[in-house]
């Protein structure tokens, strides 16, 4: 902390780096002091609009933000409503979605301790959405708890555990502390609601266990409040009483009205129980004095149920009466059908929405997964055709060639048929000559023949020659 405030009050720091600094400040008291957090904020909150450069709107937004959670925490709901909804306009305009989910988140909390639940879940569904758009993990985890506690409000005990569990799951997985420590008080809550004691009292020790580790005053005045409860149903009054006290004593340390508004309720049920009327009458008004200067009307409602049954115990019955009727007339202004439908419409179309943009992503992919294919198959295509192409080149060049050849062939043949003619008529000739020369001979013997005496004449004149001798 001594680090973080030199670097706020050495004026030669990047004006970011100061604003860092008194932020992680202001935040730090948020919980256990939200007085001083205001005070912080509200310094950062000038720091941001004198900013050299101008004014710095991410910042503005971040302090006003800080101001509501504050204001929120200290049951000024009215104020605190007024500036998370600053905050949300702001980071709405600059696009800073995750500071707007939790704007909204904050917004939907205000109105549910003004017990506006169609509002409430309207806004936890608004920063759901975010959440789940920007992987926001403890967001979401967040979202998931304070939905449930609407729906615990419907007394749909079984969808508030669902959400609860959900919630539990990614606490587990992040490792998150604080959201663990309020998954076993919200669990704990609904178990003593649907009067397993035994398990209630089971996760109100492991929410108690956790609240010490971290030092977290607000943790540990919900962990007491809800021991108080469950001992005050077990008739265990004492116990009970003690842990109402050890709440009260936190709760006035953190400056949390709406804290004691619900802690002087608890008291005043206890006290009607423990047959003490006067103290039960004194701590109701109390709340309902306080309930009604913060707005939460949740807490005003349970006051007035608490006077009527106190009132009628000691028989002033106009007095009890007239607490009754305000008592149904705020229980009816909260849970009446148009109400219940809203709530009921809100949550269906957010779900519609959901699996629209599901389907969304899906056809997308299913889009993405068709061009690839198609990029794929013209890349083929692409392979085939430049193949082809290949081919018939080399076709072409091929078909060329013998074409060529043809051509050289084609000439070849000519001069070869040329010499051929040549060669027959020079071989006729030659045989014409042949022929004559034969003719000739022929006629030359015949011309000898014909002059000269024969052999066979000689041979026979010899012979004769012979024999005479």
């Amino acid at each position: 902390m001594d680090s973080l405030w030199k670097v706020y009050n050495n004026k030669t720091q990047p004006d970011t780096n100061r604003l860092k600094a008194l932020q992680t400040i202001s935040k730090s008291y948020i919980t256990n002091n939200p007085d001083t957090s205001i005070i912080l904020a509200e310094q950062l909150l000038a720091l941001a609009n004198s900013s050299p450069s101008g004014k710095n709107k991410k910042w503005i937004a971040t302090a006003y933000n800080i101001i509501g959670v504050a204001l929120k925490n200290e049951g000024n709901f009215s104020k605190a409503l007024e500036y998370q909804l600053k905050s949300a306009t702001i980071n709405e305009e600059i696009g800073e979605k995750k500071a707007l989910s939790a704007c909204y988140n904050s917004i939907g909390v205000i109105y549910y301790n003004q017990a506006n639940y169609p509002k409430a879940l309207e806004y936890y569904l608004k920063s759901l959405a975010i959440c789940e758009e920007t992987n926001n993990t403890k967001g979401i985890g967040n979202c998931y708890t304070n939905i449930g506690l609407v729906y615990k409000e419907q007394l749909n005990y079984t969808k508030a555990l669902d959400y609860y569990f959900k919630d539990l799951k990614l606490a587990e997985k992040t490792g998150d502390a604080q959201g663990l420590a309020n998954c076993y008080g919200n669990i704990g809550i609904i178990y003593s609601d649907l009067a397993n004691n035994a398990k209630a009292l089971e996760y109100y020790l492991k929410q108690l266990k956790m609240c010490e580790e971290i030092g977290d005053k607000k943790c540990l005045s919900n962990c007491y409040g809800s021991l108080g409860n469950l001992y005050k149903g077990e008739s265990n009054y004492s116990k009970s009483l003690d842990y109402y006290l050890k709440t009260m004593r936190l709760l006035k340390e953190t400056h949390n009205k709406q804290g004691i508004g619900t802690c002087y309720l608890n008291m005043g049920i206890l006290y009607n129980d423990m047959l003490n009327y006067k103290l039960a009458i004194l701590y109701s008004d109390s709340c309902l004095k306080l309930s009604e200067e913060i707005g939460d009307v949740d807490d005003e409602r349970y006051a007035y149920q608490n006077l009527a049954t106190a009132y009628s115990k000691i028989g002033r019955y106009k007095d009890a009466y007239e607490n009754h009727v305000k008592f149904k007339q705020l229980t009816d202004s909260i849970f009446n059908e148009d109400n219940s439908k809203q709530l009921g419409d809100m949550k269906t179309q957010f779900e519609v929405e959901k699996k629209e943009a599901e389907l969304k992503i899906k056809s997308d992919a299913e889009q993405e997964k068709l061009k690839a294919i198609a990029a794929e198959e013209n890349k083929r295509q692409q392979v085939v055709i430049a193949s082809v192409a290949g081919v018939l080149l080399v076709v072409v060049v091929f078909s060329l060639f013998l074409y060529k050849r043809f051509k050289v062939t084609n000439r070849q043949k000519i001069i070869i048929e040329k010499q051929k003619q040549k060669v027959d008529a020079a071989y006729d000739m030659l045989h014409e000559k042949n022929k004559e020369v034969m003719d000739s001979i022929r006629y030359a013997k015949r011309i000898q023949t014909a002059l000269i005496t024969s052999e066979k004449y000689f041979e026979n004149v010899l012979n004769r020659l012979i024999k005479n001798n």
